[in-house]
């Protein structure tokens, strides 16, 4: 349940709220129902939260997705990741990779072991300082990291397909200003 903020506050929708298609319940309008009266929460907070909450699951499902439709483990696709997105020649120094990943020396070791076997990754010795070691996405490595990225783009688009531009402008302008609101206190 959402944070107490007082008493149930339901209220009718004004005609400009009701959707196009008409007024439909989704799960979330029977989760309420069920719990109205049963505890002291605050609808509209209850219905906005909890709807962010299943919307974050069927992102996590349409990660599940890409992963699934390429073959990749979560760790591989995040590191895969992380190298590409500094662009060609997709390079990362190990020590740095790790970090990024909060992962100890041994359990990068043991991620890069797995991926140059597969052959999605290569490791390479800076010219510079022989200790460094560099790790570099393939061509392979890519391929497969950018179709993971086209079927999570796909499920992506298919969550928002119902919003128009503006719609979706609005609704990223009121998420962000949310998450400041968190990520400043």
């Amino acid at each position: 349940m959402g944070t107490e903020t007082g008493p149930i506050r339901a209220r009718t929708p004004g005609p400009d709220e009701v959707p196009a298609a008409g007024p439909v319940e989704d799960s979330v309008d029977r989760h309420i129902a069920r719990w109205t009266g049963k505890v002291p929460f605050d609808v509209p907070t209850e219905a906005v939260i909890t709807r962010i909450q299943l919307l974050a699951k069927h992102v996590s499902h349409g990660k599940e997705r890409a992963l699934a439709e390429t073959g990749l483990q979560a760790f591989e696709f995040e590191t895969m990741h992380r190298l590409a997105s500094r662009g060609t020649p997709w390079r990362a120094p190990s020590a740095e990779l790790a970090a990024e990943l909060l992962l100890s020396p041994a359990g990068m070791t043991g991620r890069l072991d797995t991926l140059e076997r597969s052959g999605l990754v290569r490791r390479l010795r800076a010219a510079a300082d022989r200790r460094r070691v560099d790790v570099e996405l393939t061509e392979e490595g890519h391929r497969r990291w950018t179709e993971a990225m086209r079927w999570r783009g796909i499920a992506e688009a298919e969550m928002i397909e119902p919003l128009d531009d503006a719609e979706r402008a609005a609704l990223a302008a009121l998420l962000k200003r949310m998450l400041l609101s968190v990520e400043t206190r």
